[in-house]
C-alpha cells in the first residue's frame, strides 16, 4: 500500500502561480514601454505555469516519486534561468524555487537544488555587472558564492534538523512501545498472581486437608481402635471384675488422651506429649502406655546427644513411632519390640521393629515397600511417609513372612530456632 500524499500548504501550491503572474505583469509593462514585444517572456511563463500545473498540482501522487520531482525541478529551474537572463527581476521568482527544492528533492540532492536556486538568483543580482572583464567575473563569482554558501548551510543545517526530529520521534514510538508493552506485561503479571494465589488457596486447603486426615488417624483413628479393643477385652474377662475394670480404666484412659489430641490437632498445637517433654521422653512415654495397654513389652533406647529439634520434625517422629506401634498390636501377633532413638551428625533417626508374623511388601502393591495404599488399609503408613518426606527425610520399610517388621525413618537433624 502506497503511502498518503502529504497535504500541502497554500504557500506551496498557489504562491509560485500568483508570484509568476505579478512577475508576467511586470513584464508586459516595461516591455511595452521599452516598444519591445513581450511574446517570448509569456510564452516562457506560460510555460512554467503550465509545467507547474500539470505535474506538480494536478498529480500530487507524483510528488512521491523521486525521479519525476528531479525532472520537475531541473525543467524549472532552466526556463527561470532563462526568464532571469532575459529580465533581472524574475530572480523575484527564485523562492518558488527554494521552497521546491527543499520539499520535492531528497538529499543529497536537495543541497544541489539548493545550489542551482541560488546560482539563478546570484545572476539575477549581478545582472548589471560587466562580465567581460575579469573584475566583473571575480564580482559574479564572489556575489554566486555569497549566494550558495547560505543557503546550502541552510540546507544541511535543516537536514540535521530534520533527522534529529525523526530520531526523537522513532525514540518516543520505542517508548510508547515499550510502555504498550509494560502495560501488557503487568496485565498478564496480575492474572498470574491471581491464578498463583487461586492455587495457593487450594494448595493450602489440601495440605490442611491432608494434615487433618493424619491427625484424625494418628489420635482419634488410634485411640479408638484402642478402646475397641479395651472394651473386646472387658467382655470376655467374664467373672473376673478386676479384669473388668482394669480394660474398662483402659479403654476411659483412652478416650481422654483421644479427646485432648483431637482438640490439639484442631488447634495445630504440638502433641501432648511433646508439650512438656523432650522427644526421646514422648516416645519413652508412648511406648510405656502402648506396652501397659497392649501387655506388650518395649525395649527403648536412645542413643546420641539429645538436641532441640525443629516442633514439626519432633512431632512427625512422634507420630511416627504411634502409628509403628499401632500397626504392630493391629496386624504383627509381636512379643517383643524395640524402638531405638538415635541422634546422628546430621540426622535423626527413629527405628521400630518388632519380632510379629511380618509380611510380604510385594504383595501388596509396586509402592508397598515405600508406603501402603490406602485403598488396601495403608493410609497410616502412606500419611507416615507425607510427613517424612516433607521435611526431606527418607522412610525405609523392612518385612519378610516370619521375620517381623523394622521400620526406619530419618528427618535432618536442624536445630530448632532459639530466640533472644
Amino acid at each position: 500500500m502506497s503511502s498518503p500524499v502529504p497535504r500541502w500548504s497554500a504557500v506551496v501550491t498557489v504562491g509560485p502561480y500568483a508570484l509568476l503572474a505579478i512577475l508576467a505583469g511586470v513584464t508586459v509593462v516595461g516591455k511595452l514601454s521599452e516598444g519591445e514585444s513581450p511574446l517570448i517572456d509569456l510564452v516562457l511563463c506560460a510555460l512554467a505555469a503550465a509545467w507547474m500545473l500539470w505535474v506538480f498540482t494536478l498529480h500530487p501522487a507524483w510528488r512521491e516519486r523521486p525521479p519525476v520531482m528531479a525532472v520537475f525541478f531541473t525543467v524549472l529551474i532552466v526556463i527561470t534561468a532563462v526568464l532571469v537572463i532575459r529580465n533581472p527581476w524574475f530572480g523575484l521568482f527564485t523562492p518558488a524555487g527554494y521552497v521546491y527544492a527543499f520539499r520535492v528533492l531528497r538529499w543529497p540532492w536537495e543541497v544541489a537544488g539548493v545550489a542551482a536556486v541560488a546560482v539563478v538568483s546570484a545572476t539575477a543580482q549581478a545582472y548589471g555587472i560587466d562580465k567581460t572583464t575579469w573584475i566583473g567575473l571575480v564580482t559574479y563569482v564572489a556575489v554566486v558564492v555569497a549566494n550558495v554558501v547560505p543557503m546550502c548551510g541552510f540546507a544541511w543545517f535543516a537536514r540535521r534538523s530534520a533527522l534529529q526530529n525523526e530520531e526523537r520521534e522513532r525514540a518516543l514510538q520505542e517508548v510508547r512501545e515499550a510502555n504498550r508493552r509494560l502495560a501488557a506485561t503487568l496485565a498478564e503479571n496480575a492474572a498470574l498472581h491471581e491464578q498463583l494465589l487461586a492455587q495457593a488457596r487450594e494448595a493450602g486447603v489440601h495440605d490442611e486437608r491432608q494434615r487433618m486426615a493424619r491427625e484424625i488417624h494418628d489420635t482419634l483413628a488410634q485411640g479408638l481402635t484402642g478402646i475397641v479393643s479395651q472394651l473386646r477385652a472387658a467382655a470376655h474377662t467374664g467373672e473376673d471384675p478386676a479384669g473388668w475394670r482394669r480394660h474398662i480404666e483402659a479403654a476411659t484412659t483412652l478416650a481422654r488422651e483421644s479427646l485432648a489430641e483431637a482438640r490439639r490437632s484442631v488447634h495445630a498445637l504440638r502433641p501432648e506429649p511433646l508439650q512438656s517433654a523432650r522427644l526421646s521422653e514422648a516416645v519413652a512415654g508412648v511406648a510405656e502406655r502402648w506396652s501397659a495397654l497392649y501387655e506388650i513389652p518395649v525395649q527403648v533406647t536412645t542413643t546420641g546427644t539429645a538436641r532441640p529439634m525443629r516442633p514439626e520434625a519432633e512431632v512427625t517422629l512422634l507420630r511416627t513411632a504411634q502409628e509403628a506401634l499401632a500397626n504392630v498390636a493391629k496386624h504383627a501377633r509381636a512379643t517383643r519390640v524395640g524402638v531405638t532413638l538415635s541422634y546422628l551428625d546430621h540426622e535423626v533417626a527413629l527405628d521400630v521393629r518388632d519380632d510379629g508374623c511380618g509380611f510380604d511388601p510385594d504383595q501388596l502393591g509396586d509402592d508397598a515397600a515405600g508406603g501402603l495404599r490406602a485403598d488396601r488399609g495403608g493410609f497410616g503408613l502412606v500419611a507416615m511417609r507425607q510427613r517424612i518426606e516433607g521435611l526431606s527425610g527418607t522412610l525405609q520399610i523392612e518385612s519378610e513372612p516370619g521375620t517381623g517388621t523394622g521400620i526406619s525413618a530419618r528427618v535432618p537433624a536442624e536445630r530448632a530456632e532459639v530466640c533472644a
